[in-house]
C-alpha cells in the first residue's frame, strides 16, 4: 500500500478492485437526508444541535438491523445499509434502521426531509476535515456547484452486485450498460429539486443539473467501451486529483492539515512523475482518488446508482424497488432495455449527455423519456407481481406509478404546485 505505483499496476489495480464478479444476489440502498428543525425549514442547524441528536444513534447497538450512519459537510445525514440477500431483507432492514434514527431526530425536534436540493437554506460547511476544505477548493475554481452539492444536496444511491463474466442480462458487461441506460429514466422519474431560495429553478431535478455543471471528468458517465473495466480505469486515471491525503493522526490531534492537489493534475500525470516535487503515489492514494469520483454508477467492487434524487417520507422504497428490478429480474432488464432503446442516439449504446439534461430539466414530461419511465414501472410491476415480495411494497410501487409515472409527473411537481398554491 505504500510502495510507489507504476502505471500498469495502477491499471491493473482499478479493474480489479472495481469490478467484482459473481452471481447478482445482494442488494444495498443508502438514503441521505436534509436536517430540517421541525417548526421552521429555513433555520439553520448547528453542529452542535446536530450532535446532539444523534448522539444516542451514535451508541453501538442503537441502529438494529446494522447501517452505518455518517454525515455529509451541510450537516446532511446519510444511512448505509449493509447488504442484503433480497430486494424485501434490504426494504425491511433499512425501516427499521431509518425509524430510530427518525425516533433521534424527533426526540430533537429536527425532522429528516427528503429533497433533492435544500429549497430554502444555504448552509455552511459543518465538516471541518481536511479533505472537504481541498474538495471546496478543487470545486471552487470553476464555479459555485461544488459547494452547492457538498452542503445542499441529498441523494438516493442504489447498491447492486456487478454481475458474472456471462455475456447475457447477468454479466456485467450488460449490466454495466443497463445501469446507465435506465440512468435518465431514474432522473426523471424521482426528480424531486425544483426549487432553490424558494424559487423555481427551471429542472425538475437541480441536484442532477449541479452534479452535471461540476468537472466533467469526474462527474460525467465513461465513454463507452465493451470493456467496463477498461472504461473505468482510463477514466479514474485521467480524472483530476481532487485531494492528496495526509497524516490522519495529525488530522485527528487537532493539527492543521492541508491536502490541496495541485491544480490540474490527473492520476496520470501524478504516475508519470509530472508534479516536480511530489512524491510518487501509491496504491493508498490510488483506493482514496477512486472515492472521490462521482460519476451516475461508480463500480466499486459493485454497482453504486448515483443519480437519483432524495425522496421524502418512505418513497424511498420506490425506487429501491424499481431499480433493483430492473436489473436483477432478467425479464424486466430486457424490457428496461427495449423501453430505452430510443434514449440512445445514432445506434450508440448510451444516452448521450442530452438526454441526461432532458431528464433533469423536464422529467418524465419529456415524451420520449416519460415512455420510458412507463414502460420501465410496468416492467418493475410485473416482476414483483410474479415474486414473493410483500404486498406493501408492490402497492408502494403501483402507487407511485398511478400518481406520477402514468401523468408524466414527478415529485418536483408536487412541489412546484404547493409553491403555486402560496
Amino acid at each position: 500500500m505504500t510502495a510507489d505505483l507504476l502505471e500498469d499496476e495502477a491499471e491493473a489495480h482499478v479493474r480489479g478492485v472495481c469490478f467484482k464478479t459473481g452471481p447478482p444476489a445482494r442488494t444495498g440502498v443508502e438514503l441521505e437526508w436534509l436536517v430540517h428543525d421541525r417548526s421552521d425549514p429555513r433555520t439553520l442547524i448547528t453542529a452542535d444541535r446536530l450532535d446532539a441528536a444523534l448522539a444516542p444513534v451514535e451508541v453501538p447497538g442503537a441502529i438494529p438491523r446494522g447501517s452505518r450512519m455518517t454525515r455529509e459537510p451541510g450537516g446532511q445525514v446519510e444511512l448505509s445499509s449493509p447488504p442484503a440477500g433480497s430486494l424485501t431483507e434490504c426494504v425491511e432492514a433499512m425501516a427499521a434502521d431509518l425509524a430510530a434514527l427518525r425516533a433521534a431526530m424527533d426526540r430533537a425536534d429536527l425532522v429528516l426531509t427528503g429533497f433533492g436540493l435544500d429549497p430554502y437554506r444555504n448552509p455552511p460547511r459543518l465538516l471541518d476535515h481536511p479533505r472537504y476544505a481541498a474538495m471546496e477548493g478543487f470545486f471552487d475554481r470553476e464555479g459555485p456547484w461544488g459547494r452547492t452539492m457538498m452542503r445542499r444536496t441529498a441523494s438516493l444511491q442504489i447498491n447492486l452486485d456487478s454481475g458474472d463474466d456471462s455475456a447475457g442480462i447477468t454479466g456485467y458487461r450488460q449490466r454495466w450498460e443497463l445501469a446507465h441506460r435506465i440512468g435518465p429514466v431514474l432522473v426523471a422519474a424521482f426528480a424531486n429539486s425544483p426549487l432553490s431560495e424558494g424559487r423555481p429553478t427551471g429542472w425538475v431535478s437541480t441536484r442532477q443539473a449541479t452534479w452535471a455543471a461540476m468537472d466533467p471528468g469526474r462527474t460525467r458517465q465513461p465513454d463507452h467501451d465493451p470493456d467496463p473495466r477498461s472504461a473505468w480505469a482510463r477514466y479514474a486515471l485521467d480524472a483530476r486529483v481532487l485531494c492528496i491525503r495526509g497524516d490522519e493522526a495529525a488530522t485527528a490531534g487537532g493539527k492543521e492539515a492541508d491536502w490541496t492537489a495541485p491544480p490540474g493534475l490527473t492520476f496520470r500525470d501524478w504516475l508519470r512523475g509530472a508534479a516536480h516535487g511530489l512524491r510518487r503515489p501509491t496504491v493508498a492514494d490510488l483506493d482514496y482518488h477512486l472515492s472521490t469520483l462521482f460519476p451516475p454508477v461508480r463500480p466499486r467492487g459493485w454497482l453504486e446508482l448515483r443519480m437519483i434524487d432524495a425522496q421524502d417520507g418512505d418513497a424511498w422504497v420506490v425506487p429501491t424497488a424499481l431499480t433493483a428490478t430492473l436489473l436483477d429480474d432478467p425479464v424486466a432488464a430486457d424490457a428496461a432495455l427495449a423501453a430505452t432503446e430510443a434514449l440512445c442516439l445514432d445506434g450508440q449504446p448510451l444516452p448521450p449527455a442530452d438526454v441526461w439534461r432532458r431528464a433533469a430539466r423536464i422529467g418524465p414530461a419529456d415524451p420520449d423519456i416519460g415512455k420510458a419511465v412507463g414502460a420501465c414501472f410496468t416492467a418493475v410491476e410485473s416482476a414483483l407481481a410474479r415474486s414473493d415480495s410483500p404486498a406493501a411494497l408492490r402497492a408502494a410501487v403501483a402507487a407511485f406509478a398511478e400518481r406520477y409515472a402514468e401523468r408524466g409527473r414527478c415529485p418536483a411537481h408536487d412541489q412546484l404546485d404547493a409553491l403555486s398554491r402560496v
